[in-house]
């Protein structure tokens, strides 16, 4: 969690050096893609700015509507593999609690889950109030591996919300994942128990069966009677 107070401490000067820089935003006519590590890759415009402080690595940049941010965190090594997709859950739904937590009155919308790859990501958007009835939203997708958990982020002002439509999309439809990360780097097992679909099935088979056998009995019994 400290990590995650870090994070958001950091980010929160860079939000700022956003904003004084909104009268006069830089145009980038180029994107390039920037390997957060070897398994990871993100398009970032010409010009992004990386910082690597205490197991993080923090990628940022200026775009031409919104701020770009990709990090990557390290894992605690002694850290136990998740087994199953709830535990992946879980973890998920605390990252998101950390990071709306710590964002003083911030409010975490539309959270849903989401896919990259064969991967299972949160995405959500984290609203604030700058104080002055302006918001600043920052839209967040997480993916966490055994070994690292990845953070991305697009940060843009209430009056850009129509504006970054495009570029919020192509930022997060560029991040690409190696083949070599597959389900098994988030959870073991993919024995998750019976599917809700399965379980009314099954309900519903057995409510029909015990009907069936209730018709049985009272038709038994109605030809002892006339018998």
């Amino acid at each position: 969690m400290k990590k995650i107070i870090l994070s958001f401490t950091l980010l929160l000067f860079a939000i700022t050096g956003f904003s004084q820089q909104n009268k006069g935003v830089t145009v980038y006519q180029q994107n390039k893609p920037v390997k957060i590590d070897s398994l990871v890759t993100v398009v970032l415009p010409v010009g992004y700015q990386v910082k690597d402080t205490l197991g993080q690595q923090i990628y940022s940049a200026n775009g031409l509507y919104g701020y770009m941010i990709a990090i990557r965190e390290a894992n605690a090594k002694n850290n136990a593999p998740l087994k199953k997709e709830k535990d992946l859950n879980k973890v998920l739904k605390d990252y998101v609690k950390g990071i709306q937590g710590q964002s003083g009155d911030g409010a975490a919308l539309h959270v849903r889950d989401s896919t990259i790859g064969t991967l299972k990501a949160k995405v959500f958007t984290l609203k604030n109030d700058d104080g002055t009835g302006t918001a600043t939203f920052r839209n967040f997708i997480l993916l966490y591996t055994q070994d690292a958990t990845y953070t991305f982020e697009y940060v843009y002002p209430e009056n850009r919300s129509e504006l970054i439509k495009d570029e919020y999309k192509a930022y997060a439809s560029s991040i690409k994942l190696s083949p070599g990360l597959q389900r098994n780097d988030q959870y073991i097992s993919n024995d998750n128990g019976l599917s809700s679909i399965t379980k009314i099935e099954i309900i519903g088979g057995g409510g029909l069966l015990v009907l069936i056998i209730v018709l049985i009995v009272i038709k038994r019994k109605n030809r002892l009677v006339v018998d």
